[in-house]
């Protein structure tokens, strides 16, 4: 019997998929919307106005009401809790600061044990908070197959496991035959599983669980507050919003892709949106097809790479490949569709796994995030060290969120911690350029990663002038 053509299995796949993120589907058994809180009305005063109800803003207002439960924290939201790369991601919380081992490693040398290991902390406290407050979220604490589809992946994850163990991790290198006795596709040569890095979730559940945790300790939460404008005054600074303003002696500001009015991270931060499938549930069948038993999160090792893990429901959420940035770094609605990369990640799909000819996709998504030259978070301070700020995961952020969160509170309290003395959260990425050279250094960063790709992971000349200057780049 010949293998199913991969095209043609995509596009009847993708006929009928929701244009909608599924863990935000309001119609998904089981996903109870909280009601939208309301807008900023009138003048309002506070301690600790935290600015974005995304991961790292909630984990803010929350570790701030848990540090100080006297304080006064206000959240401020343009939108909804959760409405962007908060309730969109993949839902793999990994313990990762630094996008990933390597990344860490060639930046952050010298504090890359310590960074492997305050991230495995930090998951370690993002999995008693979620048990502490009682949040339903589907956590599970799978681990993360990494898989290679060429033998120069196979190489480098066995270099990279070889690495994590020497730091007293049990991280383990795996053959092809070992590879495909936990997962079965026929494009796999070998893997790395690392048992303890990384957690699966529900990234919308999360979220609405970590804010139903701030009303209960007492964090006012504003929604549909968009701030327009920040200003020094006597005493802390001031937030305008078209409705109302919050003077706030502290500001943490979490806003992701969108720097909004403080200017000053906005050279650091590029929109660039990533995109997912949903299948429709696995058959008993189908799931004995594929082998999957274990659950772990899985990613390919490319450059241009994929994820993919079951849902609670055993679904299989399948993305990655496409990261695109658009001229002058635009971000608009109807780029959350963007069918060309659908019809290629279902192709994808079928070609991993060939066995699963017959299914279908019921959601097709696609959302922006916050990206910078290093792939990892940056910190700092603003306004006289009144307002600190967090930005840049770079698609990785639902576990160092809360890391993030952790260390703007440290620095705007001004204490010497293990987190503020990290030359990572120290120091500054290079930033992007100005237009046109931004769009033109980023469109030709994505052409040289896929040659990579196509050319047993040789990086050409502009790959490896990126690698020299700090700006080394996989997606």
């Amino acid at each position: 019997m010949s293998a199913p053509d991969p095209s043609t299995a995509a596009t009847a796949a993708l006929a009928g998929a929701k244009p909608l993120a599924f863990w935000l589907d309001p119609e998904v058994e089981g996903h109870e919307v909280p009601e939208t809180a309301s807008a900023l009305s009138g003048e309002i005063t506070t301690d600790l106005a935290v600015v974005g109800a995304g991961f790292s803003g909630l984990w803010a207002a929350l570790i701030a009401k848990e540090r100080d439960p006297g304080r006064d924290v206000v959240l401020i939201e343009a939108r909804t809790a959760g409405w962007a790369a908060s309730g969109r991601n993949g839902g793999f919380c990994a313990s990762s600061l630094t996008h990933g081992f390597a990344n860490g490693a060639n930046r952050w040398p010298d504090e890359i044990a310590d960074l492997e290991r305050l991230g495995r902390q930090n998951l370690d406290e993002i999995e008693a908070a979620i048990a502490r407050h009682g949040i339903d979220c589907e956590f599970e604490r799978t681990g993360e197959l990494l898989v290679a589809t060429a033998q120069w992946q196979a190489d480098d994850l066995a270099v990279e496991a070889a690495n994590l163990r020497e730091l007293g991790y049990t991280t383990e290198f795996l053959t092809e035959e070992q590879t495909r006795a936990e997962v079965d596709s026929p494009t796999y040569v070998g893997g790395m599983f690392d048992p303890d890095a990384v957690a699966m979730l529900h990234p919308a559940k999360l979220a609405w669980g970590l804010r139903a945790a701030c009303l209960r300790l007492g964090v006012r939460i504003y929604e549909q507050t968009p701030v327009r404008d920040i200003r020094s005054i006597s005493g802390g600074l001031r937030l305008e919003s078209r409705s109302g303003a919050v003077t706030a002696r502290r500001v943490a500001w979490a806003t992701g892709a969108f720097p909004g009015p403080l200017r000053r991270i906005r050279h650091f931060v590029a929109p660039v949106y990533d995109y997912a499938l949903m299948t429709e549930p696995l058959s008993e069948e189908e799931m004995a097809s594929i082998g999957w038993k274990n659950r772990q999160g899985l990613s390919d090792s490319a450059n241009q790479f994929h994820y993919y893990r079951l849902s609670a429901d055993n679904r299989i959420l399948w993305g990655g490949y496409d990261v695109i940035y658009h001229y002058g770094g635009k971000v608009r609605p109807q780029y959350d569709q963007r069918p060309e990369t659908f019809e290629r990640l279902a192709e994808h799909f079928f070609a991993t796994f060939p066995q699963l000819e017959d299914l279908r996709f019921t959601h097709a998504w696609g959302g922006v995030i916050d990206t910078c030259s290093r792939f990892c978070a940056f910190f700092g301070l603003a306004y006289g060290g009144r307002l600190a700020y967090v930005s840049g995961y770079t698609g990785l952020g639902v576990g160092a969120t809360r890391f993030g969160a952790e260390v703007m509170l440290d620095l705007l309290a001004g204490e010497d911690t293990e987190r503020t003395r990290l030359e990572m959260v120290r120091s500054k990425p290079i930033p992007f350029p100005p237009e046109p050279l931004r769009y033109t250094g980023i469109e030709l960063t994505r052409r040289a990663i896929a040659a990579a790709d196509r050319n047993n992971g040789r990086r050409n000349l502009w790959l490896t002038t990126l690698d020299r200057l700090g700006l080394g780049f996989d997606s």
